[in-house]
């Protein structure tokens, strides 16, 4: 009986167990066939048996490893020092002054906004550069005439009496008064220390009271000069007055001196109460406190 005779007498399990058995080692053999030779006995070192000889090293393993190749360096640009106007320059001065690109491209972008170095001053205010380089280059920076405002050349003294009249402006001497209410921002701007800004705000909250019942109402302007009090006056002319017996809640509160709050309280006051006679009738409500009754009685009307 041959051997695949009776291998088909064993039974299912034997059988599977015998194929694997002979399947590992067909795959052994296989992997034996295939390992490469290089490494045999004459390759090992007699003195120590477990450790391969070393290989004689050739001439050429016996010279030095070629370095690794090295990451390109940008050369660093030399630093030189010549008369510029940053009005003008290009790129290739602005670069060879020392500047970074970035900052070269900062100038380009703030000439091409419209925006002009008229001091030496207004260079160091490029974003980037240090003290230092300032120090530097703030000898080398010369601004042509150019580019200075057109007003420098108006005559600071001027010859003929018309140009005086034109530069100087007229002010009140000491002593000299206005009337607060009856003046406009061109006599304003004649007292000392008040200028455009001033007039203007006079004007404006002149308008919002409906007059000054007081010189010293021009206080309650924010920052407003003391010295210039001295030249206002007021006249016998009174300021205009609120009917606050008929004005409504939106009415009430545009004047600078009623609140919405106050506004509110007045209001509600009329409908319970009637008329109101006397703004001392509202003393006892709590939007209303001796001052704020004080400063507002003189721009009531009970009619």
């Amino acid at each position: 009986m041959t051997f695949f005779q009776k291998l088909y007498y064993l039974n299912h399990h034997d059988r599977r167990g015998l194929l694997m058995l002979l399947t590992v080692v067909a795959v052994v053999g296989v992997l034996f066939l295939l390992v490469p030779s290089d490494v045999t006995a004459d390759s090992v070192n007699p003195g120590n048996p477990g450790k391969p000889e070393q290989p004689e090293q050739s001439e050429q393993s016996a010279q030095p490893a070629s370095p690794a190749p090295q990451y390109y360096a940008q050369k660093e640009r030399p630093v030189e020092r010549f008369a510029f106007d940053p009005n003008t320059a290009d790129s290739t001065q602005l670069l060879r002054l020392g500047l970074q690109s970035w900052m070269v491209r900062n100038i380009y972008k703030y000439r091409a906004a419209g925006g002009v170095y008229r001091t030496k001053a207004d260079f160091a205010r490029l974003y980037g550069l240090t003290a230092k380089q300032y120090r530097e280059l703030e000898p080398y920076i010369h601004i042509s005439a150019d580019y200075q405002l057109a007003s420098t050349l108006v005559s600071k003294e001027p010859t003929h009496e018309r140009d005086t009249l034109r530069h100087y402006q007229e002010k009140l001497a000491q002593g000299q008064t206005i009337d607060l209410n009856a003046a406009d921002t061109t006599l304003y701007k004649k007292v000392p220390g008040i200028g455009s800004y001033y007039a203007r705000k006079i004007n404006e909250y002149r308008n919002k009271l409906g007059g000054f019942a007081s010189i010293d109402q021009l206080d309650e302007i924010a920052d407003f000069p003391q010295g210039a009090k001295a030249y206002f006056s007021l006249n016998e002319t009174s300021p205009a007055k609120m009917r606050i017996n008929q004005l409504s809640l939106n009415e009430l509160r545009r004047h600078p001196y009623i609140s919405y709050a106050q506004a509110r309280a007045i209001v509600d006051y009329r409908r319970l109460y009637g008329a109101i006679h006397s703004l001392q009738e509202l003393s006892l409500l709590p939007e209303f406190s001796a001052g704020a009754i004080a400063r507002l009685e003189p721009y009531i009307n009970y009619n």
